[in-house]
């Protein structure tokens, strides 16, 4: 309790202190409001606005049967998202909210928790100012950076696994957002407090989440919003940075990702920190993101009485891409990911890595693009194609929306 305390003490002091600095507008999570060009619909009286969007992934995918054994374990031929978002506000732009539905079995948790929840965003926005506001509702939580981006600006057709592993996703609760210049250095401060059982949650208990997350540009902003999307489309002229971070306290959570994953029978808490960058100059982009989960005994049982236990350990991802040329449109990128887990669950879990090639063919930026995807995934740190649980992996992915 002392060290939930500290870290709020500690982000209340960030916000605050950083209250009288000049400041510089959020972007990530606000509903797009402004220069929308789409459908869209506004009252009579102009204190009524909602717009429409909508975007799907059409996906198929082949996973090998082994490292030397290319017969097919398994393939995946399906919509992967398809997904229907509303944004607007009522009597003025200051109350703002956005809706987010989604309409496959992968995106409605329904695996892990036999409900087939089609909300993923359900929020309130009150803007004080142009660069601070607060949300109240369901929405993503301020966590690490890969999974703050939209899957829609992903280079990748999938998010890495140091991201499944580790991310804290979406929650109910009250958020904050504030966007300053520290000099000339713009800075994203961001917190929240939660309820700590994600998207499915009917009722809550005394444990919550409290989540916190800072990001520094020292080179300033940006092109477009640039640090939140994957590969430089805009073609940097000057390098440009962001580095961030943050920890996530979920206290007493009833299931075994905390926000995600199966219903356990003895509460846990999990501790997580992230640590990531994003950088992009003249077609080149490169990104890492550490990430690391600590809980004290991490086994419980489900509600049928079988033995599950929370992830415990480390893991970091990192992507390299250049952007062969702004007229073509192709991309070329490469992701190595590793994740060790904690000696606790070690019987259980083995060392990961995972060797990934990506081409993109941009059509309107991340909005229509075409993408081709191989990977290798190793254990054990043992490269050899016979070495048993390692496996070849290829996707082609279609991305349409507006």
């Amino acid at each position: 309790m002392n060290k939930i305390i500290h870290s709020c003490l500690i982000f209340t002091f960030v916000l605050t202190a950083t209250f009288h600095a000049v400041a510089q507008r959020q972007r990530d999570e606000r509903p797009t409001i402004e220069n929308f060009k789409g459908i869209q619909y506004t009252g009579d009286d102009s204190t009524f606005y909602i717009n429409f969007r909508f975007r799907m992934q059409s996906r198929l995918r082949y996973n090998s049967l082994s490292g030397n054994d290319f017969s097919a374990e398994s393939f995946e031929a399906r919509i992967r998202r398809l997904r229907l978002r509303m944004d607007g506000y009522i009597y003025n732009p200051k109350l703002s909210y956005s809706i987010q539905l989604g309409f496959t079995r992968g995106d409605q948790d329904y695996d892990d928790t036999d409900v087939p929840n089609i909300v993923r965003d359900a929020v309130i926005f009150y803007n004080f100012t142009d660069n601070f506001y607060v949300a109240f509702g369901q929405n993503k939580l301020p966590g690490n950076r890969q999974r703050v981006n939209s899957s829609g600006e992903l280079q990748f057709a999938e998010r890495s696994l140091v991201n499944a592993r580790f991310n804290i996703d979406r929650d109910f609760g009250i958020k904050a957002y504030y966007s300053p210049k520290i000099g000339s250095v713009p800075v994203h401060v961001k917190g929240a407090i939660s309820t700590g059982e994600g998207r499915v949650a009917n009722m809550t208990d005394d444990g919550l989440a409290y989540t916190g997350r800072a990001e520094f540009l020292p080179l300033g902003e940006f092109t477009n919003n640039g640090d939140y999307y994957e590969g430089d489309l805009e073609y940097e002229e000057t390098p440009k940075l962001s580095i961030g971070g943050g920890y996530s306290f979920n206290d007493r959570t009833t299931r075994s990702g905390g926000q995600t994953g199966k219903y356990i029978t003895t509460p846990l808490s999990l501790k997580t920190s992230f640590y990531d960058a994003i950088f992009k100059y003249r077609g080149w982009a490169y990104q890492v993101e550490y990430m690391e989960r600590g809980v004290d005994d991490p086994f419980s049982t489900d509600e049928e009485g079988e033995t599950i236990y929370a992830f415990k350990g480390k893991g970091i991802n990192q992507q390299l891409s250049y952007l062969l040329s702004r007229d073509s449109g192709y991309e070329l990128a490469g992701r190595y990911t590793w994740i060790k887990p904690h000696q606790d669950i070690g019987a259980y879990e083995a060392q990961t890595e995972v060797v990934e090639l990506g081409l993109t063919k941009y059509f309107r930026s991340h909005r229509l693009k075409l993408q081709l995807n191989a990977h290798y995934q190793t254990k054990d740190g043992i490269y050899q194609t016979d070495h048993e649980g390692n496996n070849w992996s290829a996707t082609f992915q279609i991305e349409l929306g507006i």
